[in-house]
């Protein structure tokens, strides 16, 4: 076999840096597992000044689903994660789609046969099928690990189906490390001789992976702790190769509860899930952050990072070992959070889509809305609820006026209005210092507290025993002609 190629590949190779991957499989949405597992790379490549790199894995031609790689490039974009180099940007070491790079796979696996690490394996196309899937587990006798050179030869010149496997050592034991898990020793005896090369050419995950960790110089790997059993295997493929193997990180999952892993299939949210639910993106990174990862030090009681200062603060000596539970209710202490700290012209325009949708009365300015929901809702989805009386005033019953601490009672609160009506019919202009001062003056005129004369107003505009903003707000917001319409709708409930 001719090696120059080899050799000018090996040369390509970056060095003198930390090189992270990230590499999912286009299958049509971003898990909260894999956001982690993204995350993590990113800040471990940019916490030492490296590379992050982009690749897609879509050599499983059969979970493709169409636009999911638009949806990992925006998932990526709207959470900070920028890439040096991916598909879209190119870079030293390309193409960064799997797919792209077959012809790779196919004279490495030849190289990995000559090397006496891999072997054809040869079955009619029907049991191929049925025995030898991604992973080649099952059915498989071994007989193709003794076939002479003579007879490979003889039935690859007859055209008989293969696929190319690892030749997994017959005795011994195999040990690894793990930046997280420590050493970790496995018999070979109880490894498979996976596939490689799948019969219709293209690699498995297992391969492809390596092969291409390696051409793009990854220095460090982070992925789940479900591939820890696949370990052994990828170090045997880098010492055949005679290559340097990368740091391993495998992170422990993410749990729904003590013992279920969280699942699309089960109901559990993607990220594009929670923030069509109304978390900001910012929170669920910062959360996503702390499940399996904590701060040391001065920091180690810290929860609120921004992306750059986790990008100084992240190691990886922080990353446990055991499971993490996902807390939507943990995310929503986050969420309100980052909603409350918010400048109020940036929650506006968040908030925007969510206020329009709850009030669709045009006559309503919405941007008056905006800062008095902002401290009262932990996501965007609790603005709805607290706002829908904008729009129509509903049904409700006249038990909402009496409110022990304010001293108010159904005869008092039908007089606070029929004395709070003649003085807004007259009130000119209607702004907020207007309406205050009208509606203060009155109870100073009438020697009552406030609240005797602004929790009957709040009551007959809004329905509700809580309201976003007070009686004042109330009245600016819904305009003269409908607080003047909504305070005789309140006068005709008591008076029955």
């Amino acid at each position: 076999m001719d090696m120059t190629w080899f050799e000018e590949m090996e040369r390509r190779i970056p060095t003198g840096e930390v090189r992270t991957r990230f590499a999912p499989s286009p299958t049509g949405y971003m898990h909260v597992g894999n956001l982690r597992t993204a995350l993590y790379t990113w800040l471990i490549a940019r916490h030492s000044g490296g590379k992050f790199i982009l690749r897609i894995e879509d050599t499983d031609q059969g979970r493709l689903v169409e636009g999911a790689t638009d949806v990992i490039y925006a998932t990526l974009r709207k959470c900070g994660l920028t890439w040096d180099e991916g598909p879209d940007l190119g870079g030293p070491v390309g193409p960064y789609i799997q797919t792209e790079r077959r012809a790779l796979y196919g004279k490495y696996a030849q190289l990995l046969v000559e090397k006496g690490g891999a072997y054809h394996c040869f079955c009619d196309k029907e049991r191929l099928e049925s025995l030898h899937g991604e992973n080649g587990i099952g059915g498989y006798d071994g007989h193709c690990r003794h076939l002479t050179r003579e007879e490979i030869n003889e039935k690859l010149s007859r055209g008989v189906p293969y696929v190319i496997r690892q030749r997994i050592p017959d005795s011994g034991s195999t040990t690894f490390h793990d930046a997280v898990f420590g050493d970790i020793t496995v018999e070979n005896e109880t490894l498979d001789d996976q596939v490689l090369i799948k019969s219709d050419g293209l690699p498995t995950y297992n391969f492809a992976n390596v092969i291409d960790d390696h051409l793009m110089g990854i220095t460090h790997v982070v992925r789940g702790s479900e591939y820890l059993s696949s370990a052994p295997k990828y170090n045997l493929l880098y010492q055949a190769f005679g290559w340097e193997v990368p740091t391993y990180i495998h992170c422990s999952p993410v749990m729904r509860d003590q013992h279920n892993k969280m699942s699309k299939r089960h109901g559990d949210p993607s990220y594009e899930d929670l923030l069509a639910m109304g978390f900001l993106s910012e929170a669920v990174v910062n959360y996503v952050a702390l499940l399996g990862w904590s701060p040391k030090g001065e920091e180690s009681e810290r929860e609120f990072f921004t992306l750059d200062e986790l990008s100084h603060s992240f190691d990886i000596g922080g990353i446990s070992k055991s499971p993490a539970i996902f807390d939507r209710e943990k995310l929503k202490y986050f969420n309100a959070k980052y909603l409350r700290s918010m400048d109020a012209d940036a929650f506006c325009a968040a908030a925007e889509p969510y206020l329009r949708q709850a009030v669709r009365n045009p006559a309503i300015d919405w941007k008056l809305i905006a800062p008095l929901v902002q401290p009262r809702c932990d996501t965007f989805e609790d603005i709805a609820p607290q706002v829908d009386f904008f729009d129509a005033l509903p049904d409700y019953s006249t038990e909402l006026y009496v409110h022990k601490k304010m001293k108010t009672n159904l005869e008092n609160s039908l007089e606070a209005l029929q004395q709070v009506l003649p003085v807004l019919e007259q009130l000119e202009p209607w702004t907020y210092d207007s309406i205050h001062d009208a509606l203060i003056g009155l109870a100073e005129r009438l020697e009552l507290k406030n609240g005797r004369i602004m929790w009957p107003v709040r009551t007959a505009l809004s329905g509700k025993a809580v309201t976003p903003g007070g009686a004042v707000e109330l009245c600016q917001i819904l305009g003269k002609d409908e607080t003047l319409r909504r305070i005789q709708t309140g006068m005709e409930k008591l008076a029955q």
